[in-house]
């Protein structure tokens, strides 16, 4: 893997985890609720989601993808389909203001768990993993080390962009 792939995907990555999807809302919700040390819990369990699909993709998932297109081209309209089902949502309810309660002092193994759940069943992510990172990286030449670089750079960038939601929502608790 070259310098520059890892820096092509590092900021693909940043930007995609910049972008609001469901696992920034439920971050977000779980910094007001319960405050920043469980937002940085969930934020693990997310990070560990991203590190389940980096896997997969590194050992073969995106190449099944590839023998299954059709397949998978209508898994990605129906994610497609979800986020702009997710959309209409949003813009129908922006009038409105959410009213998040405190949560009750809950186990951070709790809030661990509920990150990595969002995470596997998050459209975005998927998409990131089974579509976007194959024309990011060459994922049949992908050696052990250079995975391991993968799954430090993956969990690095994740945590710098999204620990900045987890604490300007807990600080407004």
């Amino acid at each position: 893997m070259t310098l520059a792939s890892l820096l092509a995907y590092c900021a693909a990555l940043a930007i995609a985890a910049g972008i609001p999807g469901p696992g920034v809302v439920a971050l977000v919700a779980r910094a007001l609720g319960s405050g920043f040390h469980h937002g940085l819990a969930f934020l693990a369990g997310l990070v560990l989601g991203d590190l389940v699909y980096l896997t997969a993709a590194c050992f073969g998932l995106a190449m099944l993808a590839e023998a299954f297109g059709e397949v998978f081209v209508v898994i990605r309209y129906g994610a497609a389909a979800y986020l702009a089902y997710l959309a209409w949502k949003l813009w129908r309810s922006a009038g409105q203001t959410a009213h998040i309660e405190a949560m009750a002092a809950e186990h951070m193994a709790s809030s661990f768990s509920a990150g990595f759940m969002i995470t596997l069943s998050n459209p975005k992510t998927i998409f990131f993993y089974l579509a976007l990172l194959p024309t990011l990286l060459d994922l049949s030449a992908v050696s052990t080390a250079d995975f391991g670089l993968l799954v430090a750079a993956t969990a690095f960038v994740l945590f710098i962009v999204l620990t900045p939601y987890a604490a300007l929502a807990s600080r407004d608790r």
